[in-house]
């Protein structure tokens, strides 16, 4: 499976007005590449020395087939043959043109006085993440500016271990008030993450964001809203970690989650749970919760949501909870909503 790391990059003067003309010109290349290949009823096969641009042939060859891959999609059924113009700047070289040579620096090809170089770029990375690129098989690199800063992100592959010869199950109902409820197959539960402590840092986040929005102060909101997402992600990782340790320890094959486009819908949309509801991402924690459980040898299946909260797991009638608490009118049975979402999710 292949995974991304995120390196911060430190360029020079020099080195960043070379990554501003490399990746402008990376991105007007590929631009260029697809209006031309609208015009043909097949794509011509082509190589570096077919087209001009102030590029390393190395990059010329990767603009190529990354013109190559949007157009195939453009003109897909699903894309209806509506060709996008690329705007956001950005460069990839395959894993054979650029080398890392420890934890702080990059080394990448430009053209220099129409030359090849290669340049030496200052990066940081964490110890973990650095552990990760020297022991793994690496990918293509993509520098790119975001929050105004350069970054290259590297991709690597990781071993995924053999598929855990278990048939047990595990149901994760996720949300907002409850992050996410596990249940095992024998009735065990797990509730994992603080769900009003989430919501208590999360309306503090909107009151600095509303107090910086009424002074005007942009350039503060933005940092602010880079912070908050820093410790979303953060906390989505601690949450998907939790969850997989869980399959983990019992010995799961199976972690069931409900299909992402009915989460949103079968979420209570209360004044207080607005902001949460409508910013939180669930499919990134699904994506966490999956790549983990993917390299642990477990595999994830996703459900339909209809009702998960709301119908009788004994009787199967469907009834309202209150709040939290649920009380089958029918039977009587009565529990948490969101564990009874999840052994729902379970015996989908």
């Amino acid at each position: 499976m292949q995974l991304t790391a995120e390196l911060k990059l430190f360029p020079t003067i020099e080195q960043t007005v070379l990554l501003h003309e490399t990746t402008c010109e990376y991105i007007d290349m590929i631009n260029a590449l697809l209006d031309y290949f609208s015009g043909q009823i097949d794509v011509p096969r082509m190589s570096s020395k077919d087209i001009y641009a102030e590029l390393p042939s190395a990059l010329r060859c990767q603009c190529i087939q990354d013109a190559r891959s949007i157009y195939k999609k453009a003109t897909s059924y699903k894309y209806h043959g509506a060709f996008p113009v690329l705007k956001k700047r950005v460069a990839i070289w395959n894993n054979q043109n650029y080398d890392i040579t420890d934890r702080h620096t990059i080394k990448v090809p430009v053209l220099i006085d129409g030359k090849s170089q290669r340049i030496k770029i200052k990066a940081q990375s964490s110890t973990r993440t650095w552990g990760l690129l020297k022991s793994s098989r690496l990918g293509t690199l993509r520098i790119t500016v975001k929050n105004g800063k350069y970054v290259a992100q590297v991709a690597y592959e990781v071993v995924e271990n053999p598929k855990v010869d278990s048939t047990k199950a595990m149901g994760v109902d996720l949300g907002i008030k409850c992050p996410a409820v596990v249940v095992h197959e024998n009735g065990a539960t797990k509730f994992v993450g603080n769900g009003r402590q989430i919501k208590q840092v999360r309306r503090k986040y909107n009151s600095q964001r509303k107090k910086l929005m009424k002074h005007k102060k942009m350039k503060a909101l933005k940092k602010l809203g880079n912070k908050e997402n820093r410790w979303m992600r953060d906390v989505d990782h601690k949450i998907s970690r939790s969850i997989v340790n869980e399959a983990i320890k019992n010995n799961v094959g199976i972690i069931k989650l409900e299909a992402l486009s009915g989460i949103r819908r079968t979420t209570s949309k209360s004044r207080k749970n607005n902001h949460s509801l409508h910013s939180w991402s669930f499919y990134r924690l699904a994506q966490f919760i999956e790549y983990k459980a993917r390299i642990a040898g477990i595999q994830v299946t996703y459900v339909n949501p209809a009702y998960t909260s709301q119908r009788c797991p004994h009787c199967g009638s469907v009834n309202h909870a209150d709040d939290r608490n649920y009380v089958c009118e029918n039977c009587g049975y009565h529990g948490h909503r969101d564990r009874i979402g999840a052994v729902n999710i379970l015996a989908a």
